[in-house]
């Protein structure tokens, strides 16, 4: 379903944790990371702001691909809506 190949730094507050419930503590969190990195939840929660066009774009397909593209283009930006 998904790769577990992830760096996660873990900092709790209780000292003493058994091992099982620390890797609980994390197979849970990569889990959420997983269904939260998908793009289609990326581009639903962002939006591009155009200062060249004065525009807001918030199409979910035109905010996937411009995630996709990778271009930087001045005065155009990604934002998060939340």
């Amino acid at each position: 379903m998904y790769s577990e190949s992830r760096d996660l730094l873990v900092l709790l507050k209780h000292e003493l944790m058994k091992p099982q419930d620390m890797e609980r503590e994390v197979a849970l969190l990569h889990e959420l990371l997983y269904h939260i990195e998908q793009s289609d939840n990326i581009a639903t929660a962002h939006e591009i702001i155009d200062l060249n066009k004065y525009k807001v774009i918030r199409k979910v397909a035109i905010v996937k691909d411009y995630i996709r593209s990778k271009k930087e283009i001045p005065f155009v930006f990604l934002n998060n809506r939340n």
